[in-house]
């Protein structure tokens, strides 16, 4: 499965703003939940002023749970997870 452009530009724009030490871990409440995530954003500055542009949050308890994997046999879908 191919990565698309705009995630490989963000993540590109998040790998420099790591290796310039300009990441931030915000509070945030979720828009849909009202709920609070730790939001990894970069931070801009311009003349004093101070951006923040969120990049995801970090996952909630174990996040072996809420992802799943590429299948290694094919390269175009993912691994399901077990039937329960």
């Amino acid at each position: 499965m191919a990565i698309p452009d705009y995630a490989r530009l963000n993540f590109g724009t998040l790998l420099r703003a790591a290796s310039d030490g300009n990441l931030a871990l915000m509070e945030c409440l979720d828009a849909a939940t009202r709920q609070p995530r730790y939001v990894v954003c970069a931070v801009g500055r311009t003349d004093g002023e101070y951006a923040f542009t969120p990049f995801g949050h970090l996952a909630d308890g174990n996040p072996y749970d809420a992802y799943l994997p590429p299948d290694h046999d094919d390269p175009t879908g993912l691994l399901a997870s077990p039937a329960t």
